[in-house]
């Protein structure tokens, strides 16, 4: 039996995510996995084409929670200091003092990150792994829960620096929005003046702490790591893939099956929950072999290997 502690707990998840569903609506998939990436300490990376609705989640998302929030436009002359902080002067102390930059917070945004440049982008990845940032020597913790929700566009390759493997890597999950059904497009415009005031905050920062302890309690058997195991493995030797999926990658899945049993009220995992888990956490871990025709080199690409791997390893009774 699930503690009383855990149901109330994962009662106010469930209404993070009827909250989101008041401002993204017909993608309860989307949300879902966007809660499930924050319950497994995540940074989510949102692909889409303009106008579906990127933005608007990452917003939704941070404002469901009673917590920091602070938004980046990434462009090509935004600096490294603009993103972490610069050590400045002081004449009245007559001493040098950091100014902290706008990472110092519990939900960041990173808007178009592929905008900015490789020096730039690299300035996240000591806060998205360690939570920490070093600047001149000196270490500064970070705010507990620590999310980064970038967006990008991946139509639009002008001006464009694409992300390299080790700062994809470093977000747990790669989701796309996708076209709004007809239904759910009809009431995007029905309510289009009443969505942008939709989101209140429904979790405070501790609920989110205690939601991801709890996550971490959550039973993974053994054949279940057994079948993770062997899909990260099947990625490390398709022919189609030059490159696998990491340690770090197979650890995201283990924490991202523990945080989806939470959110589905269960005190165990699932097979079906690393079936569902492996295509928004690996898709972009992976990457494609030289030997393919540069127009087969694409997301879809990804996906499609593996949901081959996905229908050619064992699952466990």
């Amino acid at each position: 039996m699930i503690q009383r502690e855990v149901v109330e707990t994962g009662s106010r998840v469930a209404s993070l995510e009827a909250s989101l569903a008041t401002v993204i609506r017909g993608k309860a998939d989307v949300i879902r996995l966007s809660v499930v990436c924050l319950l497994a300490k995540g940074h989510l990376l949102l692909e889409d084409v303009p106008g579906v609705g990127k933005t608007t989640l990452a917003h939704a998302l941070a404002r469901g929670v009673d917590c920091g929030f602070n938004r980046l436009q990434f462009t090509s002359d935004m600096l490294p200091s603009d993103v972490l902080g610069v050590t400045i002067y002081n004449n009245q102390i007559q001493q040098f003092e950091f100014k902290r930059g706008p990472v110092f917070t519990n939900f960041l945004l990173a808007d178009e990150i592929n905008r900015a440049t490789p020096k730039t982008q690299s300035a996240l990845l000591e806060a998205m792994n360690e939570l920490q940032v070093t600047i001149d020597g000196t270490s500064y913790p970070l705010l507990h829960p620590f999310m980064v929700i970038a967006t990008q566009n991946p139509v639009e390759h002008h001006g464009t620096y694409p992300l390299p493997e080790s700062q994809l890597d470093r977000f747990l999950m790669r989701l796309r929005i996708g076209y709004p059904d007809a239904v759910s497009e009809r009431e995007i415009l029905r309510n289009s003046s009443r969505d942008n005031a939709a989101t209140q905050p429904v979790l405070s920062g501790q609920d989110v702490i205690q939601a991801q302890q709890e996550c971490s309690r959550i039973r993974v058997d053994d054949s279940v790591v057994d079948y993770m195991l062997a899909v990260v493995e099947k990625t490390r030797s398709h022919e189609s893939l030059s490159l696998g999926v990491s340690p770090r990658g197979a650890q995201a899945l283990y924490r991202a099956a523990q945080a989806l049993a939470f959110v589905e009220g269960r005190d165990y995992t699932l097979p079906d929950d690393v079936k569902r888990l492996v295509v928004p956490l690996f898709a972009h871990r992976v990457v494609l072999s030289g030997r393919l025709p540069l127009s087969q080199r694409t997301a879809e690409a990804s996906e499609h290997i593996l949901t081959d791997i996905l229908a050619a390893t064992d699952v466990p009774l």
